[in-house]
């Protein structure tokens, strides 16, 4: 195993890796759960997308840990789902088979700019000081996470103000994040694992771990569904029915785009956010992703297999299967080898016979982990040289975007337009990177496409 996954070389153990990824499984375990409940809004059975969010989180989450060796989870994306629901099927008038076969195709394109090397491209154009702040903005992005599941930030009349800590699961949240605290800063092995079992087992007596009566759907009953979603993105009512109308034809690429625009710039992202601070991703990593050929180094086989989960995810029937930002806590755990994947992998089997109980463990028991996680993630913005605007102001709409907008991409899309503003105003447009222009337009057509859509 040590051999496998060169644990040794990457300064981690068997019971790092393991806590690291049974906290990341809790960290996103509510996937399991609330992904079916989106997509049954477009009329997919509960039972098929319970079925396909697990079975595409396993096999992309096992391709990410065996194949390229890193501590990255997928699983089918938030955001990316309320898109395909909401957007794509209840707003653009698409078949939920419709929805499928471009979620399928979109991995197929994001394959197609992976192996191109376009993707890699795409990273090594990014200017470091924008890279600091897209780390820095995902550990804001993280905790912003972790305060909105269990509702400290409250919306009242528009206006957001903190919630009235009144009820039981946010006196659970303050508990939990005064737990997780005290465990980190006294450096307890396996502290954010610990801080969930332990929130989750107190939150019993105080109502809020419970069983989910949404999540008791008998295996047999959910498998017996599946058919219905499974390939139904290549029958007559998904991709064989896409292509018919030739007035549609501009509408359907337009989605097509936007799905793989957000998919690919979120992955971008995570590994840029999470895996610099942690060594994920070392220089001498980037050094080989620049000059290799085919999948030589950590990042080609991360972005090759969160490509092809994507597509994996719509033959199955569910929408974008993505790499989850919550694998920051495991990462934050210690996690540093994919044997975190295989881990979380595994955990997700199980949550197949074992989901009221996996759903039992409450968003109070999780948020105080992604909270912690961002804390540790911000050290990124040291780096920023803040006395310098010219920097200073694309690193803060990158920073700050993907919490306000709730979204990474966008976060990297204002980062990048303000970017291109200030070098251009400054004479400096030289400086920018053609693959950054090009990136920077398609995010301004992707946001006209959205407007008129």
């Amino acid at each position: 195993m040590d051999k496998f996954f060169k644990l040794k070389e990457n300064g981690t153990n068997v019971r790092t890796e393991v806590f690291a990824g049974f906290t990341t499984f809790f960290a996103m375990a509510y996937i399991i759960i609330v992904n079916p409940g989106i997509l049954s809004q477009t009329g997919m059975p509960w039972g098929a997308v319970f079925l396909a969010t697990i079975i595409s989180s396993v096999i992309g989450t096992l391709i990410m840990g065996l194949f390229a060796n890193v501590p990255y989870a997928q699983a089918p994306g938030m955001g990316l789902n309320a898109f395909f629901t909401y957007t794509v099927c209840a707003g653009l008038g698409f078949t939920w088979q419709q929805a499928l076969a471009m979620v399928f195709l979109c991995g197929v394109v994001n394959i197609v700019i992976t192996v191109t090397k376009l993707r890699k491209l795409i990273i090594k154009a990014i200017p470091v000081s924008l890279q600091n702040a897209i780390g820095g903005g995902i550990g804001i992005f993280v905790a912003y996470i972790g305060f909105l599941n269990v509702k400290v930030v409250a919306f009242d009349s528009g206006v957001p103000a903190i919630a009235t800590l009144n009820t039981p699961s946010l006196w659970l949240f303050l508990i939990g994040l005064a737990l997780t605290v005290v465990l980190l800063v006294l450096k307890v092995k396996g502290a954010i694992l610990i801080s969930i079992v332990v929130t989750t087992v107190l939150g019993i007596p105080m109502g809020v771990t419970f069983i989910d009566s949404e999540a008791t759907i008998g295996f047999v009953e959910a498998f017996q569904q599946l058919p219905t979603t499974f390939g139904a993105a290549f029958g007559s009512e998904g991709m064989l029915s896409l292509f018919t109308d030739v007035a549609k034809l501009p509408l359907v690429l337009m989605t097509i785009f936007a799905f793989s625009l957000s998919d690919t710039f979120d992955t971008i992202g995570t590994f840029i956010g999470t895996g610099r601070k942690s060594g994920i991703f070392s220089a001498a990593d980037e050094e080989a992703l620049e000059k290799s050929s085919g999948f030589k180094s950590k990042m080609d086989r991360a972005l090759c297999a969160d490509s092809v989960a994507t597509s994996i995810g719509a033959i199955f029937g569910t929408s974008n299967t993505t790499t989850f930002v919550e694998s920051a806590a495991g990462i934050g755990a210690g996690g540093r080898t994919g044997l975190t994947s295989v881990v979380t992998a595994l955990l997700f089997i199980v949550s197949i016979f074992l989901a009221p109980l996996v759903s039992a463990v409450p968003m109070a028991a999780t948020a105080p982990a992604l909270v912690a996680v961002g804390v540790m993630m911000l050290s990124a913005f040291k780096e920023i040289q803040w006395d310098d605007l010219d920097e200073a102001i694309p690193a803060f709409f990158a920073g700050i975007f993907m919490a306000l907008c709730y979204s990474i991409s966008y976060g990297i899309a204002a980062g990048f337009i303000f970017y291109c503003i200030v070098k251009t105003v400054r004479g400096k447009a030289k400086e920018i990177h053609p693959i950054l222009w090009v990136a920077t337009a398609l995010f301004v057509l992707n946001f006209i496409v959205l407007a008129i859509i």
